[in-house]
């Protein structure tokens, strides 16, 4: 459907509107967002085509909206912070606009928010700290935004629920926090291109969400809300599946019916520095593990191998050095490798897995050698070939090259059945009288033409024995 929703439409505006919830989303509408009911419950307009501001939301009075998504449509202007009312909210979803200014403090003030995603919008400014009030916060994607400061430490500390948390692609700076070691719960850890810098706390092995396989998930993540129908004493349910925005395997891809199966940890496109800790092998059911662009310094993590549910690794653009863990070679699973661009060196250990990549996943390490890479390890090099004749004569280093597979037992083969050959057709011809002198001048010319054919290739042979 599409057009544009006028504000007169009976019921919109109106208390004789029975079903307190709105749910227009996946069409065309266009236009301002028409005037609300104060006994809103549920509203969906996601994936239209809607603009301008969203102050309309600001004045429904008495509400009690729980459940509000305006996503994927072409709202402006800011966030007024006129949240106190909206004590209900469980999800506030306006990711996909062009929302401008800083976030109000009000949003702190909902403290039964589950959900707010606010992705790709143009977002800035710190964080309010009131967002600790919320403690009950599942999901947090801030990403593709303009936000700023410090990553606070409370967002560990107070918001130890969260299952997602994505901050990628802000500009936030200074030290990855060390209360973000007390989010235990979390499958999505996304601090991608910032500019964060500084050690990496080594505290990976409090991420239990990521160490263990059973954690009451099923593949998606669902938020449940619940609320009034008409005032009366009915209650229903309802389930919002949520979606998250990631790279994986180098493509930003949206995820949503899967999500609750992915675990993954992304830091890639930062200035983080020194060592990878060597905690972060304890995360045995990391899917996804993407390090890349850093300056990141020392080994690769020796028990890299303990991870064997990593699908993509991606450890390029750092200073690693050293050798390439021998255990790298178990995680059979691995379906995207990229160590590019770093100061490795050694050989590549052998596995079917390792040397089916393509050579690109090592390119960058000038000491890196072996399959699949084109320079080989000291003495794996090839055997010298021929050297070329001054004449230039090519095709005899041809001939002579195609002479090594030529061995002394094939020239006395080739005797024997010649033999057997000559007595089984000539045979019967030298019986006859008449045909005998034709016979003979033809086994006077084959037998010379045999002998110069043999002497050639018994010098070859002789050549080849010396060799």
């Amino acid at each position: 459907m599409k057009g544009q929703i006028p504000n007169s439409v009976p019921g919109f505006s109106s208390k004789l509107f029975y079903y307190l919830s709105i749910d227009l989303s996946s069409n065309s509408f266009e236009g301002q967002i028409p005037r609300l009911p104060s006994e809103l419950m549920l509203l969906n307009l996601s994936k239209n085509l809607f603009s301008g501001s969203i102050s309309l939301i600001c004045a429904i009075t008495d509400s009690q909206l729980i459940y509000l998504d305006l996503s994927s449509n072409q709202l402006s202007g800011r966030i007024l912070d006129c949240w106190e009312p909206f004590q209900e909210l469980n999800i506030i979803n306006l990711a996909n606009n062009t929302l401008s200014g800083k976030l109000p403090s009000s949003l702190g003030s909902l403290t039964q928010l589950e959900a707010l995603q606010l992705r790709d919008n143009n977002l800035f400014g710190e964080l309010p700290e009131s967002l600790k009030n919320c403690s009950k916060f599942i999901i947090l994607d801030l990403g593709g935004n303009r936000f700023t400061g410090n990553i606070q430490p409370w967002i560990g500390t107070h918001l130890a629920n969260l299952l997602i948390l994505s901050l990628r692609s802000n500009k936030f700076y200074g030290d990855v926090p060390l209360g973000i070691c007390q989010l235990n719960s979390t499958h999505i850890l996304d601090f991608s291109q910032n500019d964060l810098s500084g050690k990496l706390p080594r505290c990976f092995d409090n991420f239990s969400a990521m160490m263990h396989r059973y954690d009451g998930m099923g593949e998606t993540i669902d938020l449940d809300y619940i609320g009034v129908i008409t005032g009366d004493s009915s209650f229903f349910q309802g389930t919002y599946l949520a979606n998250a925005l990631v790279q994986w395997k180098g493509q930003e891809r949206e995820y949503g019916k899967n999500l609750g199966l992915l675990k993954m940890i992304d830091l890639s496109r930062n200035k983080l520095s020194g060592e990878i800790p060597q905690e972060i092998a304890s995360l045995v059911e990391l899917v996804s593990l993407n390090l890349s662009m850093n300056n990141f310094t020392g080994k690769i993590v020796e028990d890299i191998g303990q991870m064997k549910n990593l699908d993509s690794l991606d450890l390029s653009a750092n200073r690693l050095s050293g050798e390439i863990p021998a255990t790298l070679a178990l995680l059979h699973f691995l379906g995207m490798l990229n160590l590019s661009n770093n100061n490795l060196s050694g050989k590549i250990p052998l596995s079917t897995q390792l040397q089916s990549f393509d050579p690109s996943a090592y390119s960058g390490n000038p000491q890196l050698c072996g399959d699949p890479l084109p320079n080989k390890c000291p003495g794996e090099e090839k055997g010298t070939e021929p050297p070329l004749i001054a004449t230039g004569n090519e095709k005899k280093i041809e001939e002579e090259d195609g002479d090594k597979l030529i061995t002394q037992g094939f020239y006395i083969s080739m005797g024997v059945g010649f033999a057997f050959g000559f007595w089984a057709i000539f045979g019967p011809m030298l019986l006859s009288s008449i045909s005998g002198y034709a016979c003979f001048k033809f086994l006077d010319k084959l037998t010379d033409w045999l002998y110069v054919m043999a002497s050639i290739n018994l010098a070859r042979l002789q050549r080849r024995l010396q060799s």
